[in-house]
């Protein structure tokens, strides 16, 4: 994904840019941080500029704690526009609906749904309709579900429903009445039912081969609720209705409908005897359940990741004595020197490999350039290098006096060595489990390129024959990459479609 600026440049007074983020119908998002160190997430707006300015003008002061927070609208010296926001760290749900193929489990998916109700009730209560409610504008950060993406947002009266003649919303996630040109409220109902059919079943209830094949189904099909969950049935069923009058009268009648499905009542099992109400008694009121804490993938807990890291230590132990024994075969030493040589190579690419997977292991690449994570790769990289010098025949005890300069020097290279070789790379990334490739050559390069520059700069390291030290930097470059989960990038958004009104 090719993007307009890169990494360090200053379109916009005041924030440098440190990444591209996404690419969506209306422009370009990017990780950002201020010359006050604030992180932050700028938008690029492209396209058709003055409805997207518009809803943002629109959100600008709405504060809400599901809501992703807007701070500003610039302009730059180009003549672009630039929306100032919150950075989300947490993954959207799209993302999280890619590890649950079959959905997701009934009571995280109403903690999604609930938390997706109430930013656009607050929305709604403000006179504006989202409009391009789906998974990808919904994100989880740090337990809260935050509800993003304001560029289709729209300012609604009582009697205002006209029609529109741009891109608006996703296809699969647009109620029928689109294509007569409503926008109402009952827009994003529909929306956000069809985003709960989706955590519930993991598949989206119409589908096909074009755009307007899946907007005709919106028009005409009815959706198969087979798969749902009898205790949602009612609530998916009128969510989707056709109709937009058959829906409920707004999202907080639909969250409260979702949200007593958490009540103790709603829990009690079909087949349980139930009281018959008293004539005189009011109704009571079952207890309010506290609020579970939303996680986004049991699979990343520390449990998890301990599990995984064994595993990757253990299979880095297995590929470096594999690569040692490959080496050993190509040198060719001598036969009494054949374990040495093997030692040599294997228990410093051992340490390195190790050295990178357990911190790199409890880092996310979520925040990216971090000189903190360098300067501890920096630490740890000394302390191999260290190792190396022992395995080398260097002594921890203090030698005489007349030797200590020149035993200082071997020392300080191997420990030079290793920790500018740790800190000069983004090792991490090597292994974070949703990097762009299972495996790609590039860090490997890297690892080589920064040996040699450092074998050319810390000299003494020449009688310590420098070459065995590139190839150990080479190797853990490929092992971590290797031995590291990985996880297949989700699919890209689904297409906008473009309706006029005839």
């Amino acid at each position: 994904m090719k993007f307009t600026y890169s990494s360090g440049q200053r379109p916009l007074d005041g924030f440098t840019l440190k990444r591209g983020i996404g690419r969506g119908g209306f422009g370009e998002v990017y990780f950002a941080v201020s010359d006050g160190g604030k992180e932050v997430a700028l938008k690029l707006v492209r396209g058709d500029t003055q409805i997207e300015l518009r809803g943002v003008a629109q959100c600008l002061n709405l504060k809400h704690p599901n809501l992703v927070n807007l701070y500003d609208l610039k302009g730059d010296n180009q003549g672009d526009h630039w929306v100032v926001m919150e950075y989300i760290a947490g993954e959207p749900l799209n993302v999280v609906l890619g590890r649950h193929p079959g959905g997701l489990p009934r009571e995280l998916a109403r903690e999604w749904f609930l938390g997706l109700a109430r930013a656009v009730a607050y929305l709604h209560d403000h006179g504006i309709v989202h409009r391009d409610l789906k998974p990808a504008n919904i994100f989880l950060e740090n337990g809260t579900v935050k509800v993003g993406d304001y560029g289709l947002s729209k300012a609604i009266g009582s009697s205002q429903r006209t029609a529109q003649t741009h891109s608006v919303g996703t296809v699969h996630y647009m109620a029928p009445e689109i294509s007569t040109g409503n926008y109402g409220k009952p827009v994003d109902t529909y929306a956000a039912g069809i985003i709960l059919y989706e955590m519930l079943t993991g598949h989206v209830p119409f589908d096909g081969e074009s755009c307007g094949e899946i907007l005709m189904k919106h028009l005409t099909t009815p959706p198969d609720l087979s798969k749902i969950p009898a205790e949602y049935l009612p609530i998916v069923s009128k969510a989707l209705a056709k109709n937009p009058s058959q829906r409920y009268a707004s999202m907080a009648e639909m969250a409260r409908a979702v949200e007593a499905l958490g009540t103790e009542s709603s829990r009690v099992p079909a087949a349980a005897p139930t009281p018959p109400p008293r004539a005189a008694a009011a109704p009571a009121r079952s207890p309010r359940p506290p609020e579970p804490v939303l996680v986004a993938l049991p699979a990343v807990s520390r449990r998890a990741q301990l599990m995984e890291l064994c595993g990757s230590m253990l299979l880095a132990v297995l590929f470096t004595g594999l690569s040692s024994i490959l080496w050993t075969a190509i040198k060719q030493p001598n036969a009494n020197d054949v374990l040495l040589e093997m030692g040599r190579v294997f228990f410093p690419t051992v340490a390195a490999c190790w050295a990178v997977l357990v911190p790199s292991k409890f880092w996310t690449d979520r925040r990216g350039d971090s000189w903190l994570r360098r300067f501890t790769l920096l630490v740890i990289g000394g302390v191999v290098g260290l190792g190396g010098w022992w395995m080398d025949g260097g002594s921890l005890t203090l030698p005489p006096i007349e030797q200590i300069p020149s035993a200082g020097v071997t020392e300080a290279s191997y420990f030079s060595f290793y920790a500018l070789a740790f800190f000069a790379m983004r090792w991490w990334r090597m292994t974070a489990r949703r990097r762009t490739h299972r495996f790609s050559f590039a860090p490997i390069l890297g690892a080589g390129f920064w040996g040699l520059v450092l074998m050319l700069l810390i000299r003494p390291l020449s009688n310590a024959n420098p070459g065995l030290f590139v190839l150990v930097l080479m190797m853990t470059a490929a092992i971590v990459q290797l031995v590291s989960p990985w996880e297949q990038p989700p699919a890209p958004s689904a297409k906008r479609l473009r309706l006029r009104y005839a």
